[in-house]
């Protein structure tokens, strides 16, 4: 069986996170017929939060659509988020009131290989690894 991979455009709505969940959910179901998790079906819980906290934030920090791209490889999932801003994320403390700050600092606590690449065209992909 060929391994899974998803390439998904979003456009700049309120909605975006959870299409990308949904979808990233059916690519997990579909991975886990290619073969199943390595670790256990919290591996699922990891890959959609990086999914959504990624997807999240270039919906809210910049001007334009994204595109998610997932694949499954070797141990893990890659997780790509191409938008519109050539910026860096601004990583911000995190508000204990819940307000905010807490989404890169979870990405960067369940992600490995964790980099950020320009885009062709301008902006940037977010490139990230979680184990499966």
């Amino acid at each position: 069986m060929i391994a899974p991979v998803l390439e998904r455009y979003l456009p700049r709505v309120n909605e975006a996170a959870a299409a990308a969940r949904e979808a990233t959910r059916a690519f997990l179901d579909q991975a886990g017929q290619a073969r199943p998790p390595a670790g256990s079906r919290s591996a699922d819980d990891a890959v959609l939060l990086v999914v959504g906290e990624l997807v999240s934030n270039a919906i809210r920090h910049t001007d334009g659509p994204c595109t998610l791209r997932l694949a499954l490889r070797g141990d893990g999932v890659d997780i790509r988020v191409t938008d519109t801003s050539p910026h860096p994320p601004e990583p911000r403390a995190p508000h204990t009131e819940g307000s905010g700050g807490w989404g890169w600092l979870v990405v960067n606590h369940l992600a490995t290989d964790l980099h950020i690449e320009p885009a062709p065209g301008g902006g940037k992909t977010i490139c990230a690894r979680v184990p499966w």
